[in-house]
């Protein structure tokens, strides 16, 4: 069996285990009442998703631990499976849904009610935590610091590795986090970017890597059977935060990290909105530059429904994957 073929195995049967396992989960989450709760400054048509269940990243994070363990632990007895170099990424993925969840729990339940954990406090740990992980990467894993498109071989960032890498991995787990907003946006995303990482691994030569992709994009469609509009089910924090994280993680690996605003060009063009208009409304003493922000609430306010920004944001996300992965072979 070839790698694509064995990759696509695991991402059928990712899927299958997210779906099967969807339904009982969807059960707990009303049967605990863990929903969502709408800011009151949103689109008033998203008054319909109050009370949607949320913490819905659980849904593909724990087929993709199950599943990556056990091909981890087959590998043990001589059976190809993921690789332990692919422990980092499913300890980041872990990580990053648990400070999710704690999140999510303290906007459904906690004294913060409909606001979640204090920025300061999120940020400080999500700087802790993305800083073991570029750690790990340089001094356990020794990555590719970094390849730029048509520039022969590995630019070397020496000290200066570690802090950009942890920077790029904030960024993007906060980045992805703007981007969950929509019935399906993230999902669809972040579903098309590992691809995209997946296919660069593949040609690397990173079968592990490639595999995990495929893994994370099989778990995604699942969790998108019950998340496309109009949504059964939210990622929150819990699935946000962890797919930003992890996402970054593996372009680390391949070196490609610097394509990411190619690739995941919605997250970065959300976060960049996010950024101008925040700097805009203090420069100018509470103009805004956007109608609102992060931007899909801009063009959902110009007039767009849900699904017409879904798609087009898709479409454009997935024409920005394949810009990457071509640059990327370059």
């Amino acid at each position: 069996m070839n790698q694509m073929t064995l990759s696509l195995s695991l991402a059928t049967l990712a899927f299958m285990m997210t779906v099967i396992w969807g339904m009982p989960l969807l059960r707990i989450l009303r049967h605990f009442k863990i929903g969502k709760i709408i800011r009151v400054e949103e689109p008033d048509h998203h008054a319909v998703k109050m009370g949607v269940p949320t913490m819905g990243g659980v849904m593909f994070i724990a087929p993709v631990l199950l599943l990556t363990l056990l091909l981890n632990a087959a590998q043990l007895t001589g059976v190809p499976g993921i690789g332990r170099s692919i422990l980092l990424p499913l300890v980041v993925m872990v990580a990053f849904a648990v400070l999710g969840a704690v999140d999510d729990w303290e906007g459904i339940r906690g004294p913060r009610r409909g606001e979640g954990m204090r920025s300061r406090t999120k940020f400080l740990i999500q700087v802790v935590l993305a800083l073991g992980t570029a750690w790990a990467l340089r001094y356990l894993l020794q990555v590719p610091e970094l390849y730029l498109p048509g520039y022969p071989g590995q630019i070397e960032l020496g000290v200066f590795y570690v802090p950009i890498a942890a920077f790029v991995i904030v960024s993007m787990a906060n980045a992805m986090n703007f981007t969950d907003g929509l019935d399906g946006l993230a999902g669809l995303i972040a579903a098309t970017a590992f691809v995209a990482y997946g296919g660069i691994a593949l040609a690397q030569g990173q079968i592990y890597v490639a595999r995990f992709c495929f893994v994370m994009v099989g778990a995604l469609f699942g969790f998108l059977w019950f998340n496309v509009h109009p949504a059964m089910l939210i990622m929150g924090d819990t699935g946000s935060q962890a797919l930003g994280a992890v996402l970054t993680v593996v372009a680390l690996m391949t070196g490609h990290w610097a394509l990411l605003p190619i690739i995941a060009i919605i997250p970065f063009s959300e976060m960049v909105s996010v950024v101008i208009q925040i700097l805009y409304f203090r420069a100018t003493k509470g103009r805004r530059f956007f109608k609102m922000a992060p931007l899909h609430l801009h063009f959902e306010l110009l007039g767009w429904s849900e699904t017409q920004v879904v798609q087009r944001f898709w479409l454009i996300g997935l024409l920005g994957a394949m810009i990457g992965v071509g640059l990327a072979l370059v």
